[in-house]
Parts: structure tokens; C-alpha cells; sequence
């Protein structure tokens, strides 16, 4: 009875457990036909759709630097393809409308081209020969004059009366290159190398300056930077010179030879005498040498460079004589005359003395000039200023930067043609007979100021 009873109780257990694996395959079983009904509920995510194409452009697409494909004549090809029949019978040809009385025939040859596809507007070209002309207006105190409107002014071209485009009193930035002259003589070099740390104070954070000196042949110290940067100072202190120390010349008799040689030969050669200095009785004297065309000239070069909403200044500090250059007095006022370039002076030395400066203007044949700067700033519209003190060329820098920075600009259309390159001469009126107007005399127009 205990065996039966122990195989009873085995058998139990084992239904027992079988009862159980059943039970959970039957729940694993609904576990997974329920996730799979829960998974094929969620609906799939939206194919990808072509974007619709843009109105007026054809099925064929854009192919770039054509426009759009051809469009078809008839109103029938714009219809959308969703609207079109399924099927339809292929319609005779139909004869094309006859063209418009306004349209040229399709063979005649027109001057602007045929169409461009897609229907666009053609592009068009406009040239516009626009002058700028700055304008500074003094009374009979050399004082500027404020207030002027532009019913006060009338410009003249050629002769002709412009109508005016545009007026402005507003102040501009300014691109000042300084052109200093190293062959003053030396009591003279000292003021003005003592005058160099107030040029800095003449210009606001807005403008950018420039450093050329010369003597025989120009030199650039830097190009252009801030005007209130630490670079400009350093650079003015490194273009000081000595100066020259001009002295009696002996030509003739026993000290015009060279007392000072070395094997045979005067240790400076230009005090040799012979050959093209002269011979053993009589020596020529060397010519002084003042390359003050080339020096504008190669600022001019650089000033050509910058922004034209920027005003193009030469500031020249010398006594205006010229000898030596390579360049002539007209090639560098052509130059500026085209590249909108106003040249303003100091005056110091020979030249700034009362009577002397004026004598100095006039130039004698087969000689140097002695005062040629004022001719630059006659031409091309700008002012001199006449110093011999330490204080008044400091405040000559001041005085000219302002008036530069402030002037009224004048703009008109000329009617002159814009494939003719001749000079064109400007004349500025004022309807006040007090008062004196300084601008440009004439331009030669250039092919960058065509749009």
C-alpha cells in the first residue's frame, strides 16, 4: 500500500506539472498573437512625395543658364496632369495665330536679341557718367562759410549748365597721404620735424594716413593705416631727416678744386673737377636735386587704391621746389585729375616768406622751379597754407584737415559722352559775390567711374 500510494503521489506531481507547462504556453501563445494585433495597428509612415513644381516652369525642369524648358503655345499644356483625360484621340495640327502687329517677325534681326526662355525679363545695362565735385566756399577773411543750400550753387561743364543730382554737407572720412620734403634746409627740417607729433592730433579714428618723403627720389615709409593707431606716430618719428646745409659755392679760382683726395681723385665726386664739372680753373656746380613729382606721383598711385566714399588727399609739407624728376608736372595732374585727387600743401622755407612765396611762382627758363606746389592744388581743387613757425605748422594740419573733411559735395550727370576720354573743365558758382569757391578745375573721366 505505501508503494501504491508513493506512485500515486509521483503520478499527481508529474500531471501537475504538465498542467502547468500547458497553461504557460497557452498564455506565452496569447502574449504574442495580442502584440502582434498591436503591431500591425500602428498604420506605416507616409511615402516620400516629390515637391509640386514651381508656377510657370514646365515638366521638363530648369537647365542651368537656359531658364525653364520650352512651353508649349496652346492653353491646353498648362493644365495640370491631374486634370488631363486618360485617353484622347490625337487632335489635326492647328495652324499657329499669326504674330502681333508689335512683335517683329521671327527672321528680323533686332538689336536687343531674341528672348530668353521661360519667359524672364531680359537684363538691361544703364551707363551713367556721374561727376563728384567737393566745393569749399571762403569769405574775404579766408573763413569757410556754412549754411549754403543747393539753390546757392551752379556747376558748369564745358561751359554748359549741369542740373544737380545730389547735395551733401556731410562730413567724410579721408585717405591722407603725407608727402614730407627731406631736402629743406636743416633749420627749417628741425620745425618740422618737431611739428610731426600734431599731425596725428588733426585726424579723427575714421581716417587712414599715409608716410612718403623724398629728397632725390621718393620713399614710402607705410602704407595706409588708422590714423589713431600706434603705427603712425612710430612711423613720423623714423621719417625725420637732417636736412641739408646749403653753403657758398666756390666755382672759380684756386679753392674751387677739391682739397681732399685720395689717390688722386677728390673723395666726393661730385667736386670733381673735370670732364662735366669743369676742369682745373673752374668746376660746375652740382644742381640741387627736389623730386617732388615723383613723390606725389607714387602717393597718387597709392591713394589710387582706396575706397572711392573715402576723400583722396596728398598733404605735402615742402617749400615747393622741383628739379630731377622722372615724371613731368602735367602727367602727375592728369593722374589726379582721373583718380579724384586733391593735393593740399604747407608751405615752409623760401616759399613762406611774404613777397618771396609769390615771386617764387614764376618760373625762369632752363632753371628749377622754385615754387611749384601751388600749381597741384590750384588744379586739382585743394588749398595752401603759408607757415614759418613751429606753431602755426602744427596748427596748419589741423586747419587743412577740416577743411578737407568738411565741404560741400556737388553731384551732377554729365551729358559729355562716356567713350570720350577728353579733359572736361568744371566751374563752380556762387550767387554772392563776397565770397570766394575753391574746387577742381576740370577731370579726365575714367572707365571705372562707369556702372
Amino acid at each position: 500500500m505505501e508503494g501504491f500510494q508513493e506512485d500515486e503521489a509521483t503520478v499527481r506531481s508529474g500531471l501537475a506539472a504538465l498542467a502547468l507547462a500547458v497553461s504557460v504556453g497557452l498564455s506565452l501563445n496569447m502574449d504574442r498573437a495580442a502584440l502582434a494585433q498591436t503591431q500591425q495597428s500602428v498604420p506605416d509612415a507616409p511615402t516620400p512625395q516629390a515637391p509640386p513644381p514651381l508656377p510657370g516652369v514646365s515638366s521638363e525642369g530648369i537647365t542651368p543658364g537656359e531658364g525653364a524648358g520650352p512651353a508649349a503655345s496652346s492653353s491646353s499644356s498648362t493644365a495640370s496632369p491631374a486634370t488631363a483625360p486618360a485617353a484622347e484621340e490625337p487632335a489635326a495640327p492647328a495652324a499657329p495665330p499669326p504674330a502681333p502687329a508689335s512683335q517683329p517677325p521671327a527672321s528680323a534681326d533686332t538689336s536687343q536679341g531674341p528672348p530668353p526662355a521661360g519667359g524672364s525679363i531680359a537684363p538691361f545695362v544703364i551707363d551713367v557718367n556721374f561727376v563728384q565735385v567737393p566745393v569749399t566756399v571762403k569769405d574775404s577773411k579766408m573763413r569757410q562759410v556754412a549754411g549754403l543750400t543747393w539753390r546757392d550753387f551752379k556747376v558748369y561743364e564745358n561751359g554748359n549748365l549741369q542740373h544737380l543730382r545730389f547735395f551733401s554737407v556731410d562730413s567724410q572720412p579721408l585717405s591722407v597721404a603725407f608727402v614730407i620734403d627731406q631736402s629743406l634746409p636743416s633749420n627749417v627740417m628741425d620745425k618740422v620735424n618737431t611739428s610731426m607729433g600734431a599731425i596725428q592730433g588733426a585726424l579723427t579714428p575714421y581716417d587712414e594716413a599715409a608716410v612718403f618723403t623724398y629728397s632725390n627720389g621718393p620713399k614710402e615709409w607705410t602704407g595706409f593705416t588708422g590714423a589713431q593707431g600706434n603705427r603712425l606716430p612710430a612711423v613720423l618719428s623714423l621719417a625725420q631727416s637732417t636736412g641739408t646745409d646749403p653753403m657758398v659755392p666756390i666755382n672759380d679760382g684756386p679753392l674751387a678744386g677739391c682739397s681732399i683726395r685720395e689717390n688722386g681723385n677728390c673723395v666726393d665726386p661730385n667736386l670733381q673737377p673735370g670732364r662735366s664739372a669743369g676742369n682745373s680753373t673752374f668746376m660746375t656746380i652740382p644742381k640741387e636735386i627736389h623730386t617732388l613729382n615723383d613723390a606725389i606721383l607714387a602717393a597718387a598711385k597709392e591713394l589710387s587704391t582706396r575706397p572711392k566714399e573715402r576723400r583722396r588727399i596728398i598733404y605735402v609739407i615742402s617749400d615747393g621746389k622741383e628739379y630731377g624728376s622722372k615724371a613731368t608736372w602735367r602727367e602727375v595732374v592728369r593722374y589726379l585729375e582721373t583718380n579724384k585727387i586733391t593735393v593740399y600743401a604747407t608751405l615752409v622755407g623760401d616759399s613762406a616768406r611774404w613777397g618771396e612765396g609769390w615771386v617764387d611762382r614764376f618760373h625762369l627758363p632752363f632753371s628749377m622751379y622754385d615754387n611749384i606746389l601751388y600749381k597741384y592744388t590750384v588744379a586739382t581743387g585743394g588749398d595752401t597754407d603759408t607757415e614759418g613757425g613751429i606753431n602755426g605748422i602744427e596748427k596748419s594740419y589741423a586747419k587743412i584737415a577740416d577743411e578737407a573733411r568738411n565741404q560741400y559735395t556737388l553731384g551732377y550727370l554729365s551729358h559729355e559722352s562716356i567713350y570720350d576720354g577728353k579733359y572736361r573743365s568744371i566751374e563752380v558758382r556762387v550767387d554772392r559775390p563776397d565770397l570766394d569757391v575753391i574746387n577742381k578745375h576740370g577731370y579726365y573721366p575714367s572707365a571705372q567711374d562707369y556702372r
